[in-house]
């Protein structure tokens, strides 16, 4: 084992092996400790031997945003829009929640890596040749925004507090003045069974508002929905 561990050491470095290593590496330690030190370390090369293949950390990141997103599935053949959309979604969330710090890594590139482009390309594709006009494609994705990549903002995150008046997004004291909230809070903060333990089943969640957006666009699309005619009636002569 320790010779084949040397051996793969050993082999010759290429911008694929780096990228591939900084994501290991990365699962492993969390994106905040990774660094060119110690990214070079686990390769068993000076860190100027990286600077070879990424010029600086910004690309490092780049390059390891294009691993993961290379991870999601292709576009399923022979599809209705809605299913390959949906298919090509949850493939996303799959491929991302199987890196802790791949969201937060997407999300603080100033501009969407060449893989990121080419999954958003597709996903328009979809849409377009689905029937979707361009006008409406273009609300569409602005309603998708990060849930096309399979990552979004949750109202109620989950505490890892066993102590349900600890979970509550309202202090006791102010229970009555927000009793609606309160309610919500408390009705949806003691899933056990949840895939984030004490909380909402985010998957769950996450399919149901993406089910729910994938109807409503089709909706519109039969309308012949445009920004100008949001009514999708015809204009009175």
């Amino acid at each position: 084992m320790a010779q084949q561990t040397e051996a793969v050491r050993r082999a010759p470095l290429s911008r694929d092996r780096v990228l591939r290593a900084a994501v290991a590496l990365a699962d492993e330690i969390g994106i905040e400790a990774l660094s060119m030190r110690k990214l070079a370390q686990e390769l068993g090369v000076v860190p100027m031997a990286l600077y070879k293949h990424v010029a600086n950390k910004d690309q490092l990141l780049d390059g390891m945003v294009d691993v993961v997103v290379g991870e999601i599935d292709p576009p399923a053949t022979e599809s209705d829009w809605k299913s390959a959309v949906r298919q090509r979604i949850l493939s996303a969330r799959r491929a991302l929640l199987g890196h802790s710090w791949a969201a937060q890594v997407v999300q603080s590139r100033a501009r969407p890596t060449p893989a990121v482009l080419a999954y958003m390309d597709s996903v328009i594709g979809i849409f377009r040749t689905g029937g979707f006009s361009v006008d409406l494609t273009h609300h569409v994705m602005h309603t998708l925004g990060s849930r096309m990549l399979g990552f979004t903002q949750e109202l109620f995150d989950a505490s890892p507090s066993p102590d349900p008046e600890a979970q509550a997004v309202v202090a006791p004291a102010d229970a009555g003045k927000f009793p609606y909230v309160t309610e919500l809070a408390r009705a949806v903060a003691h899933d056990e069974e949840s895939v984030v333990g004490q909380g909402c089943d985010d998957q769950f969640e996450f399919e149901f508002a993406l089910d729910l957006l994938l109807d409503g666009f089709e909706r519109l699309r039969q309308q012949g929905w445009t920004s100008a005619n949001p009514s999708g009636t015809s204009p009175p002569n």
